[in-house]
C-alpha cells in the first residue's frame, strides 16, 4: 500500500528532477529531531574528555556549542576523532531520524514507489575538520560508492550553520541526467585516500566545467535531497570549527538495476566495485 502523505509541492518535485537536488528550508523540527542528536554528540565528547583525562573546559549544553571540546580532543590525538565518528552514528536519536516516516514519504513521492529501503551502512554523521583533505569527499556520484538502487536518494542535513568558510556541498546542476560516470579507484594526487574517498571521475575537470555549479548554504533543520547520480563534492573547510552533517541514504526496491544486483551495497558492505560493476572501472 502507498498511502503515505505527499510532502512536496509539484514545483519542488519538478525542481528536484531538473537540478538533481533540492533544499527544503526548516524541514526538521529542531527541538524534536535535531537537538537530541546534538546533545548525544555533546555527551560523547564529554565522555572522551574524561576517558583521556584532558584539561578541557566543559560548557553547559547548547545547540549552538554542542561540539565544544572536539577541536581540543583531536588536537591532543587525531585518532580520538575516529572514536567520535564511529560513536555518533549510534546515537538513538540519530537512528530514529534515519528511519523517519518523513523520509519514506519523500522516497515514495520522488520515486513513485511503494517500497523504499534504507541503505545499510549508508547513513552516518560526517565530521569535516578544518584544513583536512584525507576524508574530504571529492567530486563523485553516490551510486558507485553505495549501490542499492540506481535511483537512490541522499538526505543531507547540517548540524551547524554552514558558511562559505566552513565549506558547503557543491553541486553540478542537472548532471544526474547524463548517467553514470566511469571512475578510477586511486587518486594519484592524494594516495592517503582510500575507499569511496579515493574514487576519481573520468575526465573530472572537463566534466564538471560542463555544468553550472552551486553551493547552497544551510542551517540546522534544513534538508538537502540529492539524486544518487548528481555530481557533487564537499568544499574545503577553511574555518576554525568542524563541519558536522548527517547523511541518510534510501533506495527503491522496485528499481531494475537494484533488482539485478540484488540490492547489494558498495564500500560500506565490503564489496569492491569491480565485483558488482566492472564496467565502471577505468583502472
Amino acid at each position: 500500500m502507498n498511502d503515505l502523505p505527499k510532502l512536496l509541492t509539484q514545483e519542488q518535485v519538478d525542481k528536484f528532477y531538473q537540478n538533481g537536488f533540492i533544499l527544503l528550508d526548516s524541514f526538521y523540527d529542531l527541538k524534536q529531531d535535531i537537538e537530541p542528536i546534538q546533545y548525544g554528540i555533546y555527551k560523547i565528547i564529554h565522555i572522551l574528555i574524561d576517558k583521556y583525562r584532558l584539561s578541557i573546559n566543559k560548557l553547559p549544553f547548547s545547540p549552538e556549542t554542542f561540539d565544544f571540546g572536539y577541536q581540543q580532543l583531536i588536537s591532543h590525538n587525531r585518532s580520538i576523532g575516529g572514536e567520535v565518528y564511529d560513536a555518533v552514528k549510534q546515537i538513538p536519536a540519530f537512528m530514529r531520524l534515519v528511519a523517519s516516516p518523513l523520509h519514506e514519504s519523500l522516497v515514495a513521492q520522488l520515486r513513485q514507489t511503494d517500497m523504499a529501503g534504507i541503505a545499510a551502512g549508508g547513513y552516518g554523521i560526517r565530521i569535516d575538520n578544518p584544513f583536512e583533505e584525507k576524508y574530504r569527499a571529492p567530486w563523485h556520484q553516490d551510486y558507485p560508492a553505495q549501490f542499492r538502487s540506481l535511483d537512490g536518494l541522499v538526505f543531507w542535513s547540517s548540524l551547524i550553520p554552514v558558511t562559505t568558510e566552513l565549506g558547503p556541498v557543491e553541486f553540478c546542476l542537472g548532471s544526474h541526467k547524463d548517467g553514470l560516470v566511469p571512475v578510477y579507484t586511486k587518486d594519484p594526487k592524494n594516495p592517503e585516500k582510500s575507499g569511496a574517498y579515493s574514487l576519481i571521475l573520468e575526465n573530472e575537470q572537463d566534466l564538471i566545467t560542463r555544468y553550472q555549479r552551486v553551493a547552497p548554504l544551510s542551517k540546522p533543520g534544513d534538508l538537502i535531497i540529492i539524486d544518487f547520480l548528481t555530481l557533487h563534492a564537499s568544499s574545503f573547510n577553511k574555518g576554525k570549527r568542524s563541519r558536522w552533517s548527517m547523511q541518510m541514504r534510501y533506495f527503491n526496491f522496485h528499481d531494475t538495476t537494484g533488482i539485478k544486483i540484488g540490492w547489494k551495497g558498495s564500500f560500506a558492505s565490503g564489496r569492491d566495485i569491480k565485483e558488482v560493476h566492472p564496467e565502471l572501472i577505468l583502472d
